[in-house]
């Protein structure tokens, strides 16, 4: 019975896989030891992770209800694991949560000067897939690996609590979505606020909730929904931005959970939805930022003529890496251009190619190297930032190629003719702009 309690009250919006869930909050909220970075983040900085560890202290955090994945590989990890799931029961059994029947309309201030304003929501798993030919509402943007998802749902499985560090993109010129959730919340005054965990910025949250929070969902994603849907009748409502292994590992507890589950069961499961935060492309405050390639241990030229053979399109070359960059990253350039970096030359492939960038290269790449090296696994490398991947292309055994901005007005077009994109194909802002945990909700109820 508690399960169909708790989801019975829950506002579905389920022609767009929609609900305004019920959020947990902590009582007294100290943002700056409550609230963490997403688990997926810093991977190899376990420094990192003891510094959080330092910040939260004997507090209650959301540090102690999540697995980073810097420690996904070491030896306590199912200890580990029983140690969250206790806790999260801990919490609520302590009563320090209060709960909102609403969404969450929230703006991240970030130690770059960024603000980005989010929508913090629930979504419906059976209205998304990460499958690379699908036509659903939701789907991933990036090419997701299976053999990541089992492990992660060793921790989902059984929880109490579900946290949010799932970013999902929506193609809205208009600002319906988000930008209307900020006029009804700023009516109201803030839910919480307060500085970010290690010097990562602010962040303020406001309750969106009621008959016009109602009337302004339905009304934004009717739009979204209409300008999302292409000839066929295949609508395409939002593409996950962040957390995509993690919204793919939702997904599959709900598909393993619902064969226990009648009818009925199915519809009120709390299971049968993930929360996320949903962040309009075009918002000021989101970056996208191409992840640019190196080769090594390849010929240059024989690369290159290799790559224009594929793509088409013309070279030109140049005398300073500043002109070369410069070029590459023209905003007004009619088709992709691709920076090619070595030892001794510098020259752009100039292409008629309108969709992005690296979704029309990484195959080429991958078909090159599948014939011509020797450990493609290390000849080939993703690298973040112009002046790091120009060094980087100078090296005697390395060749760099250097993409152009992300242009976020073909990516909902690209992925909806292609498929997700290839991997690492872009990156939403620095590493300390990701998504914090802030907000709860209920999952499993034993």
């Amino acid at each position: 019975m508690e399960e169909k309690y708790y989801t019975f009250f829950m506002k579905n919006f389920a022609k767009y896989g929609v609900q305004i869930p019920e959020i947990l909050l902590p009582k007294n909220i100290d943002l700056s030891s409550w609230s963490v970075i997403a688990c997926d983040q810093y991977t190899q900085d376990k420094e990192y992770w003891q510094n959080a560890k330092n910040a939260a202290a004997s507090k209650p955090s959301t540090l102690n209800l999540i697995f980073p994945e810097v420690y996904l590989n070491e030896q306590n990890k199912d200890e580990r694991i029983s140690k969250i799931q206790s806790t999260m029961k801990e919490y609520l059994a302590e009563n320090i949560f209060e709960t909102h029947e609403a969404c969450i309309y929230i703006e991240r201030k970030t130690e770059y000067g960024r603000t980005r304003r989010g929508l913090v929501l629930a979504i419906d798993l059976e209205k998304y897939e990460w499958q690379p030919d699908s036509k659903a509402l939701i789907r991933a943007t990036e090419a997701t690996v299976p053999e990541r998802i089992p492990p992660r749902m060793k921790i989902r499985n059984g929880a109490a609590l579900e946290l949010p560090h799932i970013m999902l993109l929506a193609d809205d010129k208009n600002d319906a979505l988000v930008g209307g959730a900020e006029k009804l919340a700023k009516k109201n005054v803030s839910v919480y606020d307060g500085d970010l965990m290690l010097n990562s910025g602010h962040i303020t949250g406001w309750k969106v909730q009621g008959l016009e929070a109602e009337k302004l969902l339905e009304t934004a994603l009717s739009a979204l929904a209409e300008n999302g849907t292409d000839k066929d009748g295949n609508t395409f409502l939002f593409a996950v931005g962040d957390g995509n292994h993690s919204l793919a590992t939702a997904k599959a507890v709900w598909d393993e959970h619902k064969k226990t589950l009648s009818d009925g069961e199915k519809e009120t499961s709390p299971v049968r939805y993930a929360l996320v935060e949903i962040v309009n492309i075009y918002d000021a405050g989101l970056t996208f930022e191409p992840i640019h390639r190196v080769i090594f241990n390849q010929d240059f030229d024989s690369l290159l003529s290799f790559v224009q053979e594929k793509l088409g399109g013309t070279t030109r070359k140049f005398d300073s890496e500043k002109e070369l960059a410069d070029f590459v990253a023209d905003k007004d350039a009619s088709g992709a251009r691709y920076g090619f970096i070595s030892k001794n030359t510098l020259c752009v492939l100039e292409t008629s190619i309108t969709d992005l960038a690296i979704a029309a290269l990484q195959p080429v790449l991958d078909e090159y190297l599948d014939k011509n090296s020797k450990d493609k696994k290390n000849d080939i490398d993703y690298i973040h930032g112009t002046k790091d991947v120009v060094e980087l292309g100078k090296k005697s055994n390395a060749l760099s190629i250097l993409l152009p901005p992300i242009a976020k007005e073909s990516f909902f077009a690209t992925i909806n003719s292609r498929g997700p994109l290839p991997r690492k194909s872009f990156s939403m802002g620095e590493a300390s702009e990701k998504r914090f945990y802030v907000e709860a909700r209920k999952l499993f109820s034993k």
